[in-house]
């Protein structure tokens, strides 16, 4: 009887760990991913590596904007902040169906604090790209 109770209990805490962790290292699978791809677009802004930044926008996105130079000048004027950031840190990250969601707080090059939300989404050859970015300022913070 004991030996069949410590069996149900290894299993019980068996099924346990592997549906906790199972999950687990799924989704942090998935924010690495999308965590990569956001700080590898970041740096190629930083490089002013054009045709490498416009590389991790999602096809609706190249759509929007046909030609790297179209891109890159669209993120210059209205995304400043993620062009050339003094720093960036990720904050939440939260999923969605399709849609895949992670904050970054940086610093913009004049020191002005700001969040960055990122949207993306599961391209149809399986790669994760960059579908939008929502900033917003941060009241009171910075230069």
């Amino acid at each position: 009887m004991r030996s069949l109770i410590r069996a149900v209990t290894v299993l019980a805490a068996l099924v346990f760990a592997v549906t906790i962790n199972g999950p687990a290292h799924a989704d942090d699978a998935v924010v690495k991913e999308v965590q990569a791809v956001i700080s590898a677009q970041i740096d190629a802004f930083k490089h002013d590596d054009g045709a490498k930044a416009y590389s991790f926008a999602s096809r609706d996105v190249q759509m929007m904007f046909p030609s790297i130079e179209m891109f890159m000048s669209m993120v210059k004027t209205g995304y400043a902040p993620v062009y050339h950031p003094q720093q960036f840190q990720f904050g939440p990250f939260q999923a969605s169906g399709d849609i895949l969601k992670q904050t970054v707080e940086l610093t913009a090059a004049d020191g002005t604090a700001w969040t960055a939300e990122y949207s993306l989404s599961k391209q149809v050859d399986g790669t994760l790209k960059i579908s939008g970015c929502r900033l917003a300022k941060k009241p009171g913070i910075g230069a």
